[in-house]
């Protein structure tokens, strides 16, 4: 019998979009996941200014989430004040579940790339297990390279279909006046006309 287990994907989902779900369902039925959780950035420490407002991004994400049972949306670095690291988020994670539940941490390949650079990249490796989403085209030949900077480290990696969309390329089309449905789910493309997203400021984050 396997053991229970939680992805979590995280980020700042300024807005999320189709490419942050696929590439949770497909870790989630990869792996056999009981649960994917959500969990949107509070005050990203490498992005410190430029990101959209906390409530806005989690109702967002909640809307996203909605018709997936197995998707959760945590609050958990919303309602932490200063700057959020994930190693401090996994220590929470990890203390309210029970210990044979393992954590898998759900990234990008270029984000996985840039591990290193994390405040206690150890305690991040030690609390959770790692899941790299790969796309076609990408090169993961520099991933175990950077992640030997580390410790011993053999990641999940899960490959997906490349969608080629950015929360970026999302906000500069809405700025543009032009339209984002089928690049988010219908309940986020009418929460940002409703709410007047993203038509003047550009937040920075992906």
């Amino acid at each position: 019998m396997t053991s229970p287990g939680v992805g979590i994907m995280g980020g700042t989902f300024d807005p999320i979009h189709y490419g942050h779900l696929l590439a949770a369902e497909a870790v989630r039925r990869r792996l056999g996941l009981d649960e994917v959780q959500f969990i949107p950035t509070g005050q990203p420490w490498q992005k410190p200014v430029g990101v959209g407002a906390v409530e806005d991004r989690y109702r967002m994400t909640v809307l996203a989430t909605a018709s997936n049972a197995a998707f959760s949306v945590s609050r958990i670095e919303l309602d932490q004040p200063g700057p959020t690291y994930t190693a401090d988020t996994l220590q929470r994670l990890r203390a309210g579940i029970p210990r044979e539940t393992r954590l898998y941490l759900i990234l990008g390949a270029d984000t996985a790339l840039h591990l290193p650079s994390w405040k206690d990249p150890g305690r991040v490796l030690a609390l959770a297990d790692l899941v790299v989403v790969s796309r076609p085209g990408h090169d993961l030949g520099g991933l175990q390279a950077a992640l030997g900077e580390i410790g011993p480290a053999r990641p999940h990696v899960v490959p997906i279909p490349d969608l080629a969309i950015s929360s970026t390329d999302l906000r500069a089309r809405v700025a543009a006046g032009e339209p984002i449905r089928y690049l988010t789910p219908d309940p986020v493309v009418d929460y940002i006309a409703e709410r007047g997203l993203y038509r003047d400021a550009k937040p920075a984050g992906a």
